[in-house]
């Protein structure tokens, strides 16, 4: 499985963006999906996870406020970040894991993941 991740870029705090997660090699609904995220200098840490039977998950810091859905006529996930906070700032990177249809589980450690996108930078600043 190849991921694309993009969509990042600058926004002022409470601002929104919409990252985007395009896969190839497999369809989403055999995939459970991660969105992880990273600061320099700190540990990466878990944000979002789609299960490929649609079963979600979301980090306390993000709950409210990020929305994680997928098209699968696209093969794309999408992270809808609304309210976005300078805490918010990271590289954000999507991951897969190869599970097949109708798995309702959530994979919360990135060690789980197969794959991985290349990262796209958030950065939230007035």
């Amino acid at each position: 499985v190849q991921l694309q991740a993009f969509g990042g870029g600058l926004v002022q705090p409470g601002g929104y963006l919409r990252l985007s997660c395009a896969a190839s090699g497999s369809t989403l609904d055999t995939l459970a999906i991660g969105w992880f995220r990273q600061v320099p200098g700190k540990v990466r840490e878990g944000v979002s996870w789609l299960s490929s039977d649609g079963n979600i998950h979301y980090a306390s810091s993000v709950q409210d406020r990020f929305t994680i859905s997928r098209d699968n006529s696209k093969n794309v996930v999408y992270l809808q970040m609304n309210n976005l906070k300078p805490q918010d700032t990271a590289v954000y990177y999507c991951a897969s894991k190869a599970v097949g249809y109708g798995s309702y589980v959530i994979y919360i450690q990135e060690v789980e993941y197969d794959s991985w996108g290349q990262g796209t930078e958030v950065t939230v600043s007035s």
